[in-house]
């Protein structure tokens, strides 16, 4: 037996530990342990949308039973009522001879096979890994771990009919689990848009439940960064220090698309489940922005950083549709369709914001060949330091990031029948074809400048003015040098139309393919398939490696390979394969009459009036 001393010792350790233990679960609710059944008619999967299924939706996750410490006090509950007939997003297209058919799916094979090489190699190398690293075969985990790659393509796997592949797939993501955390901050944006946008997405589509199983799951996790006194979530979230119980505070400089893109995905997993607590989140954001929209230094936009702590979504200076702005815009229109026009503020809020964006954000630039285009920059609007009018100022910035905005502008059109915008949507559409067919590789830069004509209704080329513009950007005398500018234009890669290229790279984006889509789905446009394949085979020549595909350090280079970065984020077979494959598909696959899609090209089944009891 043991001396009464190293007993004691012992049970002193033993009360400790028990202690430790009951202190960090605190928070842990006695009372739900035990699994919750939801309760509700089940219209949602592959057959509608709807409340939920009357079944428990999986186990008890360690974030469902947290206890919270600021409670929702009064829960906002879905709205009710007949949808409403919304009118037709689609053109109806003409019957496509045989050999316009033949063109189009061998096109669509070329992209289907592209996509098959990447996911076997993700597959061999970096199976539930974030990432592969498509030069070296390696794997990278940026995105919580959780195998951002495998969930991002879900639902293309679907779309494109690779049926074994995707049962696979569903199967490996159903033991993904939510509850372990290994990165110290979760990006509670890119979780929502990549890991439950694509549960939900691949839900809607197969109607598979252990699909809606895990959006519950991811739900649950994304609630708790809401845990804080105003309600507002932590964007760049200690999800680890959430667990153990420590309190939490909403950033004062947050990123308005981190703090703004929750709608789509949090109403459709409460429309799903039937429990209204992820639509109360999302809504009391969306209710602050509607607040203070008219009270902006640019009234009917927000800026691009806000102060989530003290509520503010008005005192910064810089407004754009590109980088840390894009999807809340992009969700107003596209929320108000989800939900079949029962949310009207969704309308009224997308209305205001782009009748300010179109005037004071989009520019017409000079070009060569006189074309008439739209690039969409950035807006600097600052109270005057005498007291008077804003100062504002144009920043003709353009981002491979902003050109979503033309799909969303056709879209937005489309829904509340306003034809400016649709052709609005078009010329900034035009603008990124134009964008990619000038570079040397076919490709569109990151971020570029271009310099914006004095007159929208007329812009000649003027060769001595765009020299100016270069040899001022590049912080070389204004004073006009021939040899100097032609020596800038050379020794950088400009071409003709730019002022200067930002950001050389190109990281596989999706928001140019993205937009040719939805305008080509919305007009018919003839010449859009074209555009598309040219760009498609810009990307596949430059971007291939024997493994998959990899971004691109610089597209200005005119002599060899572009050197490659050995990165493949989850949206290129999440998204840009995705766009390209639909692109080239029957219009009838993923209606945009019957799907609304999300900032990482996952598809949900909107409201329609046949569906709502």
């Amino acid at each position: 037996m043991a001396p009464f001393g190293k007993r004691r010792v012992l049970t002193l350790i033993c009360t400790s530990v028990f202690l430790f233990f009951l202190y960090s679960f605190r928070r842990f609710d006695a009372d739900a342990l035990g699994t919750r059944p939801l309760t509700g008619t089940q219209r949602g999967g592959a057959s509608g949308a709807g409340p939920g299924d009357g079944a428990a939706l999986g186990r008890q996750t360690r974030w469902s039973r947290l206890k919270p410490r600021h409670p929702v006090q009064v829960m906002r509950e879905l709205p009710t009522g007949q949808p409403l007939d919304l009118p037709k997003i689609q053109t109806t297209f003409s019957p496509e001879s045989a050999s316009e058919r033949e063109v189009r799916l061998k096109r669509r094979d070329a992209v289907k096979k592209a996509f098959q090489r990447c996911w076997n190699s993700y597959r061999k190398y970096a199976w539930m890994s974030d990432e592969l690293s498509p030069v070296t075969g390696g794997r990278h985990d940026p995105f919580g771990g959780w195998g951002a790659t495998l969930v991002d393509s879900l639902d293309t796997l679907w779309i494109m009919g690779m049926e074994d592949e995707f049962a696979e797939a569903v199967a490996a993501a159903s033991a993904i689990d939510f509850d372990k955390v290994a990165a110290k901050e979760v990006n509670v944006f890119e979780t929502t848009i990549r890991y439950l946008g694509g549960f939900l997405a691949a839900y809607d589509l197969s109607g598979d439940k252990r699909l809606l199983v895990k959006a519950r799951e991811v739900g649950e996790m994304l609630y708790v960064a809401f845990d804080t006194p105003n309600r507002m979530p932590v964007t760049r979230w200690d999800a680890r220090a959430a667990l153990w119980g420590k309190a939490q505070l909403a950033h004062e400089h947050t990123i308005l698309s981190e703090i703004g893109t929750f709608s789509l995905e949090f109403i459709r997993l409460s429309m799903l489940t039937g429990d209204p607590k992820w639509y109360d989140a999302a809504q009391r954001i969306i209710e602050l922005f509607q607040e203070q929209q008219q009270s902006t230094h640019l009234p009917g936009m927000w800026p691009v950083i806000v102060d989530a702590r003290k509520t503010d979504f008005r005192s910064h200076i810089d407004y754009s549709l590109g980088a840390l702005a894009d999807s809340l815009y992009e969700y107003l229109p596209k929320t108000y369709a989800l939900v079949g026009g029962l949310l009207p503020m969704y309308r009224e809020m997308y209305e205001a914001s782009m009748d300010t964006a179109i005037r004071y954000n989009l520019f017409r630039p000079m070009l060569p060949d006189k074309k008439e285009i739209l690039i969409s920059g950035l807006m600097m609007s600052k109270p005057d330091s005498n007291g008077g009018d804003y100062f504002r100022q144009l920043r003709p910035e353009g981002q491979h990031l902003t050109c979503f905005a033309g799909g969303m502008l056709a879209l937005g059109g489309r829904l509340i029948q306003n034809e400016t915008h649709v052709e609005k949507g078009e010329k900034l559409m035009d603008g990124c074809i134009w964008t990619y067919q000038a570079m040397p590789l076919g490709i569109m830069p990151e971020r570029f400048y271009m310099l914006p004509c004095e007159s929208a209704e007329d812009c000649p080329w003027d060769e001595d003015k765009w020299r100016n513009a270069v040899l001022k950007k590049a912080g070389l005398d204004e004073k006009l040098d021939t040899k100097r500018a032609d020596e800038a234009i050379a020794t950088k890669r400009i071409p003709k139309g730019f002022v200067s290229i930002d950001d050389e790279r190109y990281v596989l984006r999706p928001e140019a393919i993205e937009s040719v889509f939805i305008l080509y789905r919305i007009t018919g446009r003839k010449d859009l398939p074209d555009a598309a394949w040219k760009m498609w085979e810009a990307i596949e020549e430059n971007t291939k490696t024997p493994l998959a595909n990899s971004a691109l350090w610089d597209i200005t280079v005119t002599k060899g390979k572009p050197p490659m970065s050995d990165s493949m984020e989850s949206f290129w077979l999440g998204e840009t394969l995705k766009y390209f494959y639909l692109m080239f598909s029957e219009p009838e696959l993923v209606s945009l009459d019957e799907y609304v899609f999300n900032t990482e090209a996952h598809p949900f089944k909107r409201l329609l009036p046949s569906q709502k009891e």
